[in-house]
């Protein structure tokens, strides 16, 4: 369910998932659950020790001033990324925060079904193995996923059927920020945000009992999906050892009622599959001052290609148009070619193979010198493969070898500054190899600097941030290098005027540098039916941010408005000059755009245990001449009824997404929809003390056939139907 809960809940305590694992990962969950389960569960209607409410209804009414605690204000968490241990009211603009019950709700296949539905947030949508975050509307590199402060490096950048290499069901906290403290992770990142997931594969303190942990299974019936993941850490003396794994087992997924494409009705995306396993080990050295460790993370999957597109092959361009003379569409023998499936004597529908492997460091020393609170270390090193598989041939395979070195400092205060300054390495290797390698392979080398600095004095808080890099991209066919530099910086204040109210601003200046992608692609891309081609001669983006918000965090109204507008000189964009029978010919071109957006929720108490909240977001993104970019979000607004009692939590909410009929060339208009979604989750302790959390949660309860705007298949592959989702989680 897309539960939309405030991106300012965070009660900590976690719920469940789910029921089906491949046979190791199963021996390794019992192992784990049952050893420290000695207690049995408590049988009683009620636990014998309750168990507060913590679920997303009682965290906004904590948040509105319920009775169920006796402090009316909203109880903020830690935003790691913040680079200063900054809570979401501190900073300047809008930090959405995912963590506890809250997280174990949201926990989707994909990182962008994960945010889907936080203000301002939205998913790109392609099938259900490959989605990444659209924040204000903006996406792909202008959108940086970090993994505790490090960079990714998998290949879902570069193209939109790419899934991102990280698993949210083992994911214990995912922040999104923009502004300032997103500055010092790229000057790109400040432009759209950056998401940061943390985990536990490298602990960081020692056990208490010796050892800790949890597990989760869920099962849900739109893909008759099966998934579960355990979490392991123990420890002694001054070292702690961390395993953790995932397996998940979905088939096509269903789709809303009256879905008919060629004419023909159809109750399920073909190709819309989704296969993962995830495993990590880890291993730390703690001592009294900080730690050091290394954890090793292997991912892989095999997912579909909806909406895949045979009657492309051929295709090329002469000039600005496309030419497809050797597709005589209708008469080919053995062809038919009537509709965005195509699933003919070229066998089934594609299907991706991919296979991640990655090393991370992390490590802090806590006031190692005079004048330094901290010094620390955070390093990635990956090797990326994925193979696009065609009737059981390998037709293209991508791979990506990348390493991401940063080293920071977090200051002493002076004169009443605090900050951080820290310097980042990066190198990265691509290569697309077969059928569909429109990019030829690359080099890419960045080094950056960057500087964090906060001032508080009064009721004011005061944020700047800067950031240099330098990049340089070198063509290895072609022989062609290409070097930019830029800095950004960022200024942000937050004035609490009066208690409970806050009033905030942020002016950004960011710089996003070329893409190897946009740079030099050059080939057809059936995945997305297109045909792009890269240029050479694109220059850094500049873009220009200002966010404005007000707040109130205590009584028994609270809310969360922000505005931005953002301008962009020389905005990187792919230009559909041409389109023959659905392919598109996309130029990368450059070109002055805004976007200017609002988004916002409001919640009233209505009782000790009942609350209401409305939200919404929308955004326009136009170039300078008036023209639409393609695939910008629609408006959305929503209502949410939310309730708790002892350990019961429950909320049901009405989701309204408008008709978008702001449209590019060639893009078609998309019918707005509504959907209902439900929740309810329930905590019981054993009688040791180990709490178990179960819940219920049913998305698009309506059976809405319903279209995302920001897919490039959104024709190919609607939203997901009805989806009941049953879990269960244990901590101990």
């Amino acid at each position: 369910m897309r539960v939309t809960t405030k991106q300012y809940h965070q009660d900590a305590k976690a719920q469940g998932e789910r029921t089906k694992l491949r046979p190791l990962l199963q021996q390794l969950l019992l192992a784990g659950v049952l050893g420290p389960a000695t207690g049995g569960l408590a049988m009683a209607a009620e636990p014998a020790d309750p168990v507060p409410a913590s679920g997303p209804a009682a965290a906004a009414a904590a948040e509105a001033g319920a009775p169920r605690s006796d402090a009316p204000v909203l109880n903020e968490v830690t935003v790691k990324a913040s680079g200063l241990g900054l809570t979401s009211a501190d900073m300047s603009t809008p930090a959405t925060v995912l963590e506890g019950d809250v997280l174990t709700l949201r926990q989707a296949a994909t990182l962008g079904e994960t945010l889907d539905g936080e203000p301002g947030i939205h998913a790109s949508h392609f099938g259900a193995g490959a989605s990444r975050p659209i924040i204000r509307g903006m996406d792909g590199p202008r959108v940086q996923i970090l993994s505790d402060g490090s960079e990714l490096h998998d290949a879902s950048t570069i193209s939109p059927d790419h899934a991102v290499a990280s698993e949210p069901m083992l994911a214990t906290q995912i922040e999104v920020l923009r502004g300032p403290s997103a500055l010092i992770y790229g000057g790109g990142g400040a432009m759209g945000g950056v998401v940061n997931i943390l985990d536990d594969k490298i602990p960081t303190s020692i056990p208490k009992n010796g050892i800790t942990g949890s597990a989760q299974l869920r099962g849900s019936t739109g893909a008759g999906e099966t998934a579960g993941a355990f979490s392991l850490t123990g420890g002694a003396g001054q070292l702690a050892i961390h395993a953790e794994g995932m397996a998940r087992d979905a088939g096509d997924y269903r789709v809303g009622s009256g879905w008919a494409p060629n004419g023909q009705s159809q109750g399920r995306v073909g190709g819309s599959f989704n296969r993962t396993d995830t495993g990590s080990l880890g291993l730390s050295w703690i001592g009294t001052q900080g730690y050091l460790g290394l954890a090793y993370t292997r991912q892989t999957a095999r997912y579909g290609l909806p909406g895949h597109n045979h009657s492309f092959e051929g295709c090329h361009t002469h000039g600005d148009h496309l030419h497809c003379g050797g597709h005589d569409h209708g008469d080919e023998d053995g062809h038919d070619h009537g509709g965005d499936e195509h699933d003919h004597d070229h066998g089934s529908v594609p299907v991706v193979d991919l296979n991640s492997e990655r090393w991370d460091l992390r490590g802090e020393w806590r006031n190692p010198t005079a004048g330094i609170a901290a010094l620390r270390v955070r390093g990635g090193w990956t090797d990326y493969r994925h193979d696009e598989i065609e009737g059981g041939q390998v037709s293209t395979t991508f791979k990506n070898r990348a390493h991401d070195l940063r080293v920071e400092a977090e200051l002493e205060p002076i004169a009443g500054w605090r900050g951080v300054i820290g310097l980042q390495t990066v190198q990265r290797k691509f290569s697309a190899e077969g059928e569909e390698a429109y990019v030829q392979p690359t080099e890419t080398r960045r080094n950056s600097i960057y500087l964090l600095e906060e001032y508080r004095w009064q009721d004011w808080r005061w944020q700047a941030a800067l950031r240099h890099e330098r990049q340089t991209v070198d063509a290895q066919q072609s022989g062609i290098s290409r070097s930019h530099s830029g800095t950004s910086f960022s200024l942000g204040s937050v004035w609490k005027f009066t208690p409970g109210y806050s009033l905030s601003a942020s002016l950004t200046q960011g710089n996003r540098l070329p893409t190897a992608e946009e740079l030099y692609a050059n080939g057809l891309h059936m995945a997305t039916s297109t045909y792009e081609r890269g240029n050479a001669d694109l220059k850094r983006e500049r873009s220009q941010a200002l966010d404005i918000g007000l707040r109130k965090t205590a009584g028994d109204t609270t809310f969360s408005v922000n505005a931005f507008h953002h301008r962009v000189k020389g905005y990187i964009y792919g230009a559909t000059l041409d389109e023959h029978d659905g392919l598109q010919l996309l130029q990368y071109t450059q070109a002055d755009a805004r976007f200017t957006g609002v988004e916002g929720q409001v919640r009233q108490k209505l009782s000790r245990q009942w609350g209401l909240t409305l939200f919404g977001d929308a955004v326009r993104a136009r170039l300078e001449d008036g023209s639409a970019l393609p695939r910008i979000p629609a408006a959305r607004v929503g209502l949410r009824v939310d309730t708790f009692y002892k350990g019961w939590d429950a909320q049901a909410e009405w989701v309204q997404v408008l008709r978008q009929n702001r449209v590019t060339a060639y893009e078609t208009e998309t019918d707005g929809y509504g959907m209902l979604n439900v929740s309810a989750s329930y905590t019981l302790r054993t009688s040791g003390g180990m709490p178990w959390q179960f819940f219920i949660k049913g998305n698009n309860l309506t059976n809405r056939l319903a279209f995302a705007h920001t897919s490039f298949i959104k024709n190919a592959a609607p939203l997901m139907g009805r989806n009941i989702t049953v879990g269960v989680k244990v901590s101990f």
